[in-house]
């Protein structure tokens, strides 16, 4: 009789514990149905620096004469620029470096028509991205002058834009983005016959700065126009 009514008192244990375990499951899967969404954002923006790096070279056998001919290039850029309203104080002289080709040793065995070799790449610096824009559209007229541009530099590349006011955007845009996922996610909700929960986690992707114009081989930095980006990651709960 005692061996019966424990018979009965296990199975009503076990019973309860599927019971309890069942529950259990049920609750754990319920509190891990969540989506996961993106939210996208987009601005477009206009670069609101320039950077253009002039570099611009002379040769001579003479030294001096060298030193003329680089500084009247120099005065030659630096007028050109004048002409499309970029001040000389927005212009820095910068790897000014002379070079005696005598002195290399390891230079081949031919005639040296030209021992000395100067240098130098004026920076330009401008708020105003537009006057660099300009200017570099009508740079072939400093070629027809006589100045002479060195491979190296900035010259083949061109200018720089850049845009520096992220900081104004990324608010706003986040926001944009944090709205669109919500709004993704309720939709999911709605088509799987749930409740849109809490926020379970959300993460900020990283702002990217890419060309207006998005062909291959185009670098941002060459664009005036840009458009900047973001992407939300969001997980939402679901429930019952």
């Amino acid at each position: 009789m005692v061996s019966r009514f424990a018979a009965i008192i296990f199975a009503a244990g076990v019973v309860l514990a599927g019971w309890f375990i069942g529950n259990g499951f049920v609750r754990g899967r319920t509190a891990d149905r969540y989506v996961s969404v993106k939210g996208v954002s987009e601005r477009d923006a206009t670069a609101n620096m320039a950077l253009w790096p002039l570099r611009f070279t002379s040769t001579d056998d003479n030294l001096a004469r060298a030193q003329q001919k680089f500084d009247e290039s120099k005065q030659a850029v630096v007028a050109f620029l004048g002409k499309h309203s970029i001040d000389a104080s927005q212009v820095e002289l910068q790897g000014f470096e002379v070079t005696d080709v005598l002195a290399n040793p390891y230079r081949g065995e031919g005639t040296v028509t030209s021992r000395y070799i100067i240098g130098g790449t004026l920076m330009v610096r401008v708020q105003d991205p537009t006057l660099v824009q300009k200017a570099s559209q009508d740079l072939g007229s400093l070629v027809q002058s006589g100045v002479v541009f060195s491979s190296q530099g900035g010259y083949g590349g061109g200018p720089t834009y850049l845009f520096t006011k992220l900081n104004d955007l990324k608010p706003e845009m986040i926001a944009e983005a944090t709205a669109s996922a919500r709004e993704a996610a309720e939709q999911f909700a709605k088509d799987s016959g749930s409740d849109l929960g809490p926020i379970r986690t959300a993460s900020q992707g990283v702002f990217q700065i890419l060309p207006r114009d998005r062909a291959p081989g185009v670098m941002e930095e060459s664009q005036l126009d840009k458009t900047v980006r973001v992407v939300t990651t969001v997980e939402y709960a679901l429930e019952d």
